[in-house]
């Protein structure tokens, strides 16, 4: 290799257009999926206190914030419940209702704007009385078979209202395989697993809890079914389970503590994988705006290219709408 100064690195940088030639990472609008929360009512719009900028909307509020994302370019929103409290149980029936709000906001998504993809979150916390992600045992242990029945039913009652990808958040051993072989036996055969294959046990999820009306529901925590945030190989080992049984694609949360992960993933399997931005990674960085220590266009898009440059096929963000209006300039 030539040295300096034969070898001038910055003579590419020098220009913008150089600059744009030279990149090697490219992010564009359909690198990004959108995380919204639907809530009961009609015209409703709920700000949550703890992600500023961030709403719950009634399933009118929801289509209309679909069609934005496809005037934008981006592809696919993913969509959470608010579940009122009368509503949740100790064993999340209300997951299998064929006439509750998910189900209900997308078969609305997929009547009035049917180009746009629908992921939809497979778990029960949005559910339960008690927060966790599954039914639990006397002693308050999440019951893995048991659940992972419980989440066939969800799966396929989404699936039925016309999910386009099923997205099993849960973490239960076995479920994908299950979650595949009802999806066929049904006929589902193009709905989409992206499974939440190495999904961690993180203090960044707190404003989530707060969206989807579980926060102060939680009893004790979720590591005994959540990663531990000191694992790498484990996540090797959920992945790999996760694609033998079915999964299309493969989501590592949350995003920017774990690139590590996202990079030895992508380097292993060579599949696409997703990332999730949560909640709490979000609402830092719009602390660190509102505190003039960042300004929000130039992070929004360099944590999101961090994400493409670590091997992500796309992003999951609260970001997603300000940042396709960024790329669309």
């Amino acid at each position: 290799m030539s040295q300096y100064p034969a070898l001038r690195l910055r003579r590419t940088r020098a220009s913008a257009w150089s600059r744009r030639l030279h990149g090697e990472t490219v992010l564009t609008p359909a690198d990004l999926i959108w995380p919204l929360f639907v809530a009961d009512g009609e015209g409703v719009e709920e700000p949550i206190a703890s992600l500023p900028g961030v709403s719950r909307w009634s399933v009118d509020g929801i289509v209309a914030r679909a069609k934005d994302a496809r005037d934008l370019g981006i592809p696919c929103i993913a969509l959470f419940p608010y579940t009122q409290a009368e509503r949740r149980s100790e064993r999340g029936e209300e997951a299998l209702n064929p006439d509750n709000l998910m189900c209900r906001a997308i078969r609305a998504l997929k009547d009035a704007v049917p180009e746009v993809g629908v992921l939809t979150d497979v778990a029960l916390d949005p559910y339960t009385s008690h927060g966790h992600d599954g039914l639990l045992d006397a002693g308050g242990y999440v019951l893995n078979d048991e659940t992972a029945e419980m989440l066939v039913g969800q799966a396929l009652n989404q699936a039925a209202a016309g999910a386009d990808i099923i997205a099993p958040s849960d973490m239960m051993d076995g479920r994908v395989g299950l979650i595949r072989d009802a999806l066929e036996a049904e006929g589902h055969v193009n709905v989409q697993i992206m499974s939440y294959a190495a999904k961690y046990a993180s203090g960044f999820y707190g404003p989530f809890r707060d969206a989807v009306g579980s926060r102060g529901l939680l009893k004790g925590d979720k590591k005994t079914y959540q990663m531990d945030p000191a694992n790498a190989e484990e996540a090797l080992r959920e992945v790999a389970l996760d694609l033998a049984e079915g999964a299309d694609s493969v989501m590592v949360k949350p995003g920017l503590p774990y690139l590590d992960i996202i990079l030895r993933v992508k380097d292993r399997f060579e599949v696409p994988v997703f990332a999730y931005q949560v909640s709490g990674e979000y609402a830092m960085l719009e602390a660190a705006v509102a505190a003039g220590a960042a300004k929000r266009d130039a992070v929004v898009l360099e944590t999101l290219m961090a994400f493409k440059r670590a091997g992500c096929s796309g992003v999951l963000t609260y970001h997603a709408l300000h940042a396709a209006k960024l790329l669309a300039k």
